[in-house]
């Protein structure tokens, strides 16, 4: 990975905000099920709703807020949303992590 987009993904987790967002995200795709499990159909973090609840409950920021957060994250390539009816999932970009890491080692 370049290294301007690492510079974009550490100025994505800049935010204090936007990080506690990715970890909610992240902790989500850690605890994914294992290929063939009833739990590997399940989006991660049950999808940008409970990232919304999470953020306007315990963070007290706006809808809107997070709605930016997310784009944010999303144009660093932190995460990667789909719409699947009327829903929108979110989901860690596991490349983009292990960039990070490797970078940090």
């Amino acid at each position: 990975m370049k290294q301007s987009n690492l510079a974009d993904i550490f100025k994505a987790l800049s935010n204090p905000q936007r990080l506690a967002l990715f970890e909610l995200i992240y902790r989500g795709f850690e605890k994914r099920g294992k290929p063939g499990s009833a739990e590997e159909d399940e989006p991660c973090c049950r999808g940008v709703e409970k990232a919304f609840t999470f953020a306007c409950g315990c963070l007290k920021i706006s809808r809107s807020t997070i709605s930016h957060h997310l784009k944010e994250l999303q144009n660093a390539g932190l995460i990667v949303c789909v719409r699947r009816g009327q829903s929108h999932y979110c989901e860690v970009n596991a490349k983009a992590v292990e960039a990070v890491r490797g970078f940090l080692k």
